[in-house]
């Protein structure tokens, strides 16, 4: 317990100073200058370092080897470039759909992808939406591609904070796993993902009962694998 509660102060050190320092710095260049710094130095299995700080979340990383300065700004850049595709993919498809680039608990580049409360899930349901599936398949096509397939990708499943952790927890979990279910079907191996229920523990509002805060979230994570593809 006391190594991974070292673990996690480090990386959440890091992840600050990184963001603090390269806020204004394009995603390629913070790559750079992340792949040759302390960031690699922090390796964990994809979920390890997975918080509950719904301001300032680490996102587990997935890669557990030191990443060198080119690596980490083609990896930088490739997550640019599919955070771009993956909006196009989410406007053609209408969808109440969010993507930002994030930064992992390893200091590499990862996307964020937030499908809305609008779009997927009623009050106590884990039931997606019919346009909610299609943007997901859309996803999951785009994800499917050459360049992603060595990703790692973490689906999060979130409620309001009516109805207790009693309701709330099992809740969470059945809706990242229908989100899980729908990109399994689209071409996504199973080992790719993995999948958590957060109940309420993460809201995006000061009020924990806001329906915005019925989502999923996505993130896709650079791998071991991804790193030797492109490794200088």
């Amino acid at each position: 317990m006391f190594k991974k509660s070292i673990l996690c102060l480090l990386a959440g050190s890091i992840l600050v100073m990184g963001l603090d320092s390269c806020a204004s710095m394009s995603n390629t260049t913070k790559g750079t200058l992340i792949g040759s710094g302390a960031g690699a130095a922090v390796g964990a299995g994809v979920g390890a370092l997975i918080g509950k700080n719904a301001k300032g979340t680490i996102i587990g990383a997935a890669v557990g080897t030191a990443v060198g300065g080119a690596t980490g700004a083609i990896i930088g850049h490739k997550m640019d470039q599919k955070a771009a595709a993956l909006k196009a993919a989410m406007e053609a498809q209408q969808a109440a759909a969010t993507v930002e680039t994030v930064e992992d608990s390893q200091g590499l580049k990862a996307i964020k992808v937030t499908f809305d409360a609008d779009m997927s899930f009623a009050k106590n349901q884990a039931n997606l939406s019919a346009s909610a599936k299609n943007a997901i398949v859309s996803f999951a096509q785009t994800m499917a591609a050459e360049d992603m397939i060595n990703t790692a990708i973490v689906v999060k499943g979130h409620t309001d904070s009516s109805g207790g952790d009693k309701i709330n927890q099992p809740l969470s979990e059945k809706r990242a796993a229908a989100v899980g279910d729908v990109l399994r079907a689209n071409s996504i191996a199973a080992s790719r993902i993995t999948q958590y229920g957060m109940a309420s523990s993460e809201p995006k509002t000061d009020n924990a009962a806001d329906a915005v805060n019925r989502r999923v979230e996505v993130f896709i994570l650079a791998t071991d694998a991804m790193v030797q593809q492109y490794a200088e």
